[in-house]
């Protein structure tokens, strides 16, 4: 479990760019990004960590799908993990993320809803209009 909270979130996030578009009817398996098959695991995040995640990964991206899973969908598969030194350095404050070990799949088993955000100059509006969206 996350060391920053006293229990496990109801969702977790999956970020990907637009440069690999999420289809309108999910497949079985997504494709993975290059850093998810060098890692051996799937990259999540947690409602609080999605904006640090979009803002250092997704900064110049016009827009990106956030991919919405229900943790009790994949807590089997689920580590706690601190992110790895050399994917992205020390991130101080995030606490562990969520890492699904599940042979890389990710599709419409897993996910719940799929929203896309736009990058307006700047990730902020779009994450003040997920407020809602983006539960713990």
């Amino acid at each position: 479990m996350s060391s920053d909270a006293s229990s496990t979130p109801k969702f977790i996030y999956k970020l990907v760019p637009s440069s690999a578009p999420v289809p309108d009817v999910l497949p079985e398996k997504l494709p993975v990004s290059e850093l998810d098959q060098k890692s051996g695991f799937i990259h999540l995040s947690t409602a609080k960590q999605v904006p640090g995640t979009l803002k250092f990964f997704f900064t110049n991206d016009e827009r990106v799908y956030v991919l919405r899973i229900p943790y009790d969908h994949v807590d089997k598969d689920i580590k706690w993990e601190d992110p790895k030194a050399e994917v992205c350095g020390p991130r101080g404050g995030e606490g562990l993320f969520p890492h699904l070990y599940n042979g890389l799949k990710l599709g419409k088993d897993e996910v719940d809803r799929v929203v896309v955000w736009e990058n307006k100059g700047g990730w902020d509006d779009a994450l003040k209009k997920a407020e809602d969206w983006l539960i713990y």
